[in-house]
């Protein structure tokens, strides 16, 4: 009778240990972090970042600190040096890739394939691909990402994850890549999908479409991509409450249909690769935080990858922008705590 006791006990303690375990696992392997990538303009124009102490320390620390393990960097094609709408060519993204990768921290690389903004309101060419034909801009499309990964590759850094373009709900490279020439628009994704694991087939491939709350926006274009056979390995989802004009409490349950959906409907991994909430609003947009990893989270079978915040060092007193998560003092918001408290 002791020993069956004793079985029984060693038994439950062992499946509990398996399940810590993998639970840690998949904490672990979870991607909690941010787009950085006004980061050198910020420091190159003196910007300096504080601890909530109030002493000096590196804007990638800070948010080390607060449970991130993965940067997002954008990269332009022939940027200017606009301070807020420039610089992020291959150079210095290769140098901020490496220098968020000796602090241990997981890359993201987001081709815009535009000298400046790509999103849905915009997908202009760059300048020097503006007069190519489709099969030139195929074979720029193809070089561009072969050339920014293979100089990635070189310095040390391969990337986790790489996006073939901005928020592309109605495609990229306009006129030739919109969503009205779907065959063109595939064959665009295709090449930087090729590019991609061209230097490292272990790369996960994103494609990106903003309001990751609204499910018919994501079907119309993912039956698009199943159609014309895009190939890509992740759907990647922007989610700014802000922007569609409505409290995170009314759209996050809309967010995690979605985030399951995609998953069981394309076979994908998913992914929120954009998020913010507004700077003056600290509790909110820590709530809105913590209710969207745990969206993501909640996807089956760890088909959830991560939750990266757009440009949270990106101070309003420096940008103009309303949605960073840090504060007038040069401190990071407490709505990044949201981040470690999990």
């Amino acid at each position: 009778m002791k020993n069956n006791t004793s079985y029984h006990f060693f038994s439950r303690l062992f499946l509990i240990l398996v399940f810590c375990t993998a639970n840690a696992q998949e904490h672990a392997d979870f991607a909690l972090g941010a787009d950085v990538s006004w980061l050198p303009q910020m420091e190159a124009t003196g910007y300096q970042f504080y601890d909530s102490d109030g002493q000096p320390k590196d804007c990638l620390q800070l948010l080390q600190d607060r449970g991130m393990n993965t940067i997002r960097l954008r990269v332009f094609v022939d940027p200017s040096n606009d301070k807020t709408s420039g610089h992020c060519n291959k150079d210095e993204t290769v140098r901020m890739a490496l220098r968020a990768q000796k602090m241990g921290m997981r890359v993201m690389i987001d081709f815009h394939y535009s000298d400046s903004w790509a999103d849905p309101a915009k997908q202009f060419k760059p300048a020097a691909w503006k007069k190519h034909s489709f099969s030139a801009l195929l074979n720029d499309v193809y070089n561009h990402t072969f050339e920014v990964l293979k100089a990635l590759q070189k310095a040390g850094v391969t990337p986790e994850w790489v996006q073939i373009g901005n928020e592309i709900p109605g495609g990229m490279l306009w006129p030739d890549g919109s969503t009205n020439t779907w065959k063109q628009l595939s064959q665009l994704l295709n090449k930087g999908y090729e590019a991609t694991k061209s230097v490292d087939s272990k790369i996960k491939v994103i494609i990106h479409v903003d309001e990751g709350n609204n499910n018919q926006k994501f079907r119309n274009f993912f039956d698009h991509a199943t159609a014309y056979k895009v190939k890509y390995d992740v759907i990647g989802m922007s989610y700014y409450p802000y922007w569609i004009k409505k409290d995170y409490t009314q759209t996050i349950d809309d967010l995690a249909y979605n985030l399951k959906d995609m998953a069981q409907r394309y076979h994908k991994e998913v992914m929120v690769v954009e998020v913010g909430g507004e700077d003056d609003k600290i509790q909110n947009t820590y709530e809105l935080l913590r209710a969207t990893i745990k969206a993501v989270k909640a996807v089956p079978n760890q088909k959830g990858l991560g939750v990266l915040y757009w440009e949270p060092q990106g101070a309003r007193s420096w940008s103009g922008y309303g949605l960073s998560a840090w504060q007038n003092d040069g401190k990071p918001s407490p709505a990044l705590d949201a981040f470690k408290n999990q």
